[in-house]
């Protein structure tokens, strides 16, 4: 099954970015777009006390296997930290860029990340949602999202993308060392706003880290608890985004499509409640968020019904299913992507 959308031309008579002038006023009507500022401050003291407490704790046990569970709870105070810096990064915690940077920096830097590196090219996906050669999100080497992806495969990333609804997961393993790696490259490479300050915070969580881990643990302990660590983290990052966008149709670049249309029909929200809302940081509003970045978290739950109703008046698709389906939709079409290269190598081989 192909999942690009072609360029589209906007309906006759329909002046474009009307319906989401229209959806916009009803959601400033419900007062959906004011800032929450005593949710953020209790929601961010509570996951930084965890952070804290998850070292304190790690301090505490000193060198023992035991500090493997510690591993598990500092995976989860990062990405819960990584949560509150993309608030940051789309000013849903305060009104000005300044205060929301500030915040996000911090957060980024308590974590290893880049901020402006992070920032940057979220916004590019934000603006280009599944478009094929502008959301930077689908262009991975390692992962073809769309069969033109997947026939511009060779050598060993060909191979990949035959098996990588097999490879998914463990990929995901690899993903917090990219993560880090990736704002490191780029704080090297320049460009970034602050690149002296980003540059000071990753050094000092690097080297912090490092020492703190080597100087508590016996050696081999100590690698153990970094490859536990770091992999947790990607596994739970990668859980988290995935299946907002993935398995999602694509957009050839230079579509015609208006700002509602673009991001709902190329976004996801996953079902499930409040503890699907705390474990993916309230993303699994995908749809609305997209709509409404700088909207807090916390007002999502409640502009979902008013999205959801608009959308099936206007005739648009809108896409929700429960956690585990939402997976294995993912892992449905990334193996639909990688058959039409089995088969091509399979007739190959034949005799």
């Amino acid at each position: 099954m192909d999942y690009v959308l072609p360029a589209a031309r906007p309906e006759p008579g329909r002046t474009r970015g009307s319906d989401y002038a229209e959806l916009s006023e009803l959601v400033k009507e419900a007062g959906l777009l004011r800032r929450r500022p005593y949710y953020y401050a209790l929601r961010g003291g509570v996951t930084l006390l965890v952070f804290a407490g998850a070292w304190v704790l790690f301090a505490l046990l000193g060198g023992t296997w035991w500090q493997l569970g510690t591993a598990v709870l500092l995976a989860v105070a990062y990405t819960q930290l990584s949560f509150l810096g993309h608030d940051a990064g789309h000013k849903q915690i305060f009104r000005g860029r300044r205060a929301n940077d500030a915040v996000g920096s911090g957060l980024a830097g308590l974590v290893g990340l880049s901020y402006g590196w992070w920032v940057g090219k979220h916004n590019r996906h934000h603006a280009n949602p599944n478009v094929e050669g502008a959301d930077p999100d689908i262009d991975m080497p390692a992962l073809a999202f769309s069969a033109p992806q997947g026939q511009g495969r060779t050598g060993f990333l060909r191979w990949m993308a035959k098996y990588q609804a097999f490879l998914f997961f463990p990929l995901l393993l690899l993903e917090g060392l990219d993560l880090h790696w990736s704002g490191i490259k780029a704080v090297w490479h320049g460009g970034l706003r602050a690149r002296r300050l980003e540059a000071v915070l990753l050094t000092v969580h690097i080297g912090g880290y490092l020492a703190a881990v080597f100087l508590v643990l016996p050696l081999g302990q100590a690698f153990v608890f970094i490859a536990v660590h770091q992999a947790l983290w990607g596994v739970y990052m990668g859980c988290s985004f995935a299946p907002n966008h993935k398995a999602m149709p694509h957009l050839e670049e230079g579509h015609q499509l208006d700002f509602l249309r673009r991001q709902v029909l190329t976004s996801h929200n996953v079902n499930g409640g409040r503890w699907v809302v705390v474990a993916l940081g309230g993303l699994n509003y995908q749809i609305e968020h997209h709509l409404f970045p700088s909207m807090p978290m916390s007002t999502l739950r409640r502009a979902q019904p008013l999205v959801r109703e608009f959308c099936a008046a206007h005739g648009i698709s809108y896409s929700q299913g429960g956690l585990l389906a939402s997976y294995r939709q993912i892992l449905r079409h990334l193996h639909e992507v990688g058959a039409p290269l089995r088969a091509a190598d399979a007739a190959r081989s034949r005799p």
